[in-house]
């Protein structure tokens, strides 16, 4: 039977470790995972962390640690501005290429060996089906399931090809329900014979291809447990039952974080850690905050010191995590050079143009023939992080307008924020009137009603308007009236590069929609 510490995953605030922290983590956990806003300021720095902790665990004579992080790139850039910027997996579910998904998890996982991480939170299995759910959006590769498999297959393949661990997550599925499990229970709302049919089918696939880790989402599934109160992540019939049972799993199970609201309740207390272990988790993963993970901690030595919380797979999880660290030690971690490296950014700038979609062109707009003297007003929003699982505030807002000014001189450009207010509104399609050309970047527009109020003033002025969905594609249905609308997945720098190329023609628009969109075409 495995021991409290190799039963758990610790956080922590801090970009640098002294050896006594390091041991005093290394002593308490199997493990720890790396937060960009907690842990990340440079490659070199990373690195120097994760050496930090794992020679501490050498000093112990303790197994080496994994080192996990939720770099899925795209939404989810945790290795900060020294990595190569990859948009993330829809994305790549728009350019529908096997091939370039892997040769991106690929080179994802190069820079994670590089700085010490082997185990990464990716890629999301779950379908973005529900175009107002807030929590997956572009981390999913599209709606289909059988082309999401493959995609999500292929990235398993690259990333375990360079000896980092890929984990399937959120299992069974987090697309469907509107709720975010970080602040509450997300409920599936479909029958066993549905899920089946859809959202197992990418788990099976990251599971047929080798995937090392599977992650459990605080998710109820009525349809198999007959409760809407019981999360995945404490019922066997998900863990067991269906996911080493009828998929076959033989790989770690890892909790998704402890103090979510979805297992945790508001106060953060609500975490049962014995019926967690007998539902079937391997790996317990902790959030930065100390009590919380002192209560997750206590609670883990009563389940094992009482007994019978492994009674139905005693020996597995230990096993479990020693093959993992045995096929661990196979790989050598490189150079930190990797990271941004012209290869990599290379391969960066193809997945950004092939992803370019063209969602629809009623006005015939494209390409662009703007003479020199044309102004153009590019109006588009602040950065921000729309759930806990996303680091797009790190970036510098007006990316839209600098890509397009390196194409046409001639543009200005407009920051709004979130909610666009009326008298603003105003002043902008004031604006719009002595211009020659607006471009309206927008992200979730479904969730901001004043973007909608933005699209219809702008049209008013009957100065030629294009949108661009800067994330999710279905912001397309909230302005129908805007008669070409493009997507790009993502505000990383190669994907505005790639859309300016697109418009004025420099490039093909080659991507398709990954997800259904009524307003399409």
């Amino acid at each position: 039977m495995t021991s409290a510490r190799e039963r758990i995953l610790l956080s922590f605030e801090g970009e640098e470790l002294g050896a006594a922290e390091a041991e005093a983590l290394a002593v308490r956990a199997a493990g720890v995972t790396l937060y960009r806003f907690l842990n990340v300021r440079s490659a070199a720095q990373v690195r120097a962390l994760t050496d930090a902790l794992q020679a501490a665990a050498q000093f112990l004579d303790l197994p080496p640690l994994l080192v996990a992080a939720d770099h899925e790139t795209g939404q989810m850039h945790v290795l900060g501005e020294d990595a190569t910027p990859f948009a993330g997996a829809m994305a790549i579910g728009a350019a529908g290429d096997e091939d370039l998904a892997e040769r991106v998890g690929a080179a994802i996982g190069r820079e994670l060996r590089a700085v010490g991480v082997n185990l990464v939170y990716a890629p999301v299995c779950d379908l973005a089906t529900n175009p107002r759910n807030p929590v997956v959006g572009i981390r999913s590769f599209g709606d289909d399931p059988l082309a999401v498999g493959r995609l999500a297959a292929a990235t398993v393949r690259g990333l375990q090809s360079t000896g980092v661990a890929a984990t399937a997550k959120h299992f069974p599925g987090h697309g469907d329900p509107a709720g975010d499990s970080h602040l509450g229970l997300p409920v599936i709302e479909r029958t066993a014979d549905q899920l089946r049919e859809r959202e197992l089918v990418p788990f099976q696939a990251a599971i047929d291809s080798g995937a090392r880790v599977a992650m459990a989402g605080h998710l109820a599934v009525p349809a198999l447990t007959g409760r809407r109160d019981l999360p995945a992540t404490i019922a066997p019939e998900v863990l067991r039952t269906l996911l080493r049972g009828d998929l076959g799993f033989g790989g770690l199970t890892v909790s998704d974080a402890l103090d979510m609201g979805g297992i945790a309740g508001d106060d953060g207390s609500g975490v049962d850690v014995a019926a967690t272990l007998r539902a079937g988790i391997d790996l317990l993963l902790c959030g930065p905050d100390p009590a919380a993970q002192l209560r997750v901690e206590a609670g883990l030595a009563a389940a094992l010191a009482a007994g019978g919380s492994d009674r139905l797979d005693a020996t597995g999880p230990a096993a479990r995590l020693a093959d993992l660290r045995g096929w661990l030690a196979r790989f050598d971690a490189g150079s930190i050079d990797v990271l941004g490296c012209s290869e990599h950014r290379a391969l960066a700038d193809e997945l950004a143009r092939r992803s370019i979609t063209l969602i629809r062109d009623r006005d015939g707009l494209l390409p662009l023939r703007l003479a020199p003297d044309r102004q153009v007003l590019v109006i588009e929003p602040r950065p921000r992080d729309l759930t806990p699982a996303d680091t797009t505030s790190s970036l510098a807002p007006g990316g839209l307008l600098a890509a397009i000014r390196e194409r046409h001189a001639r543009s200005e450009g407009r920051i709004v924020e979130a909610a666009v207010d009326p008298a603003e509104i105003a002043a902008l399609g004031e604006r719009a009137r002595s211009v020659d050309l607006v471009v309206l970047g927008t992200v979730d527009a479904l969730a901001q009603p004043s973007t909608a109020d933005l699209a219809r003033a702008l049209l008013a002025t009957r100065t030629p308007t294009i949108a661009v969905a800067l994330r999710g594609p279905w912001d397309a249905e909230a302005y129908p009236g805007i008669g070409t609308v493009l997507a790009t997945y993502g505000i990383q720098a190669p994907s505005l590069a790639a859309l300016a190329a697109a418009l004025v023609g420099d490039a093909p628009i080659s991507g398709r929609l990954p997800v259904r969109i009524a307003s399409a075409g």
